[in-house]
């Protein structure tokens, strides 16, 4: 935790393992950028989102991590070993890439429904116009998408989403050849 502090690059912690996290796509920022907007303003009374700079600890798996954007709804409960990091998100964010796509819809996925905290996890895709919402219910965790058209509701924050509204701009990376990106 202390490297963490000192470093100018965000780092993932599972299992004694550090992992450097690198910078995601214009697309994967525009699109973190336009969720945080539009769920702002929908956010009931004493929530808060927040951005990718937020690190989010899950106690049961030991993971330390940096989602796109999460949501807490009162005040901030901190990790007892990292008073740096929240334990009690009810909303996290994630959007894929290349890169992290089986990742975030797995493994990591995985992790975040651990925590006791979170209501939901949205899988934001950075290849098409599509959003997947996993939601906590009694039943245990249920998925529903949307596409292009549709529209996702998060009921642990109250809020909804228009997938078009979220892709409003063109994806340009997606239709850039992989070779060419920088």
């Amino acid at each position: 935790m202390a490297l963490e502090e000192e470093s100018s690059i965000r780092h993932e912690y599972l299992d004694g393992e550090i992992y450097a996290m690198a910078g995601g796509s214009p697309d994967h920022a525009a699109l973190a950028a336009t969720i945080i907007s539009l769920l702002r303003p929908q956010l009931p009374r004493g929530c808060r989102v927040f951005t990718s700079d937020l690190r989010v600890r899950i106690p049961a798996t030991g993971l330390a991590t940096y989602p796109d954007a999460a949501v807490i709804c009162g005040r901030t409960q901190r990790a007892a070993d990292d008073a740096l990091a929240v334990a009690n998100p009810v909303l996290l964010v994630e959007v894929t890439s290349d890169s992290t796509e089986e990742y975030d819809r797995g493994e990591k996925l995985r992790h975040y429904q651990r925590l006791p905290s979170v209501r939901e996890v949205l899988i934001v895709s950075h290849r098409e116009p599509w959003l997947t919402v996993h939601r906590c219910e009694d039943e245990g965790w249920v998925t529903t998408e949307a596409r292009a058209g549709g529209t996702v509701a998060l009921a642990g924050v109250t809020a909804r989403l228009s997938v078009d509204d979220v892709y409003r701009d063109e994806l340009e990376d997606a239709h850039q050849p992989r070779d060419s990106a920088p």
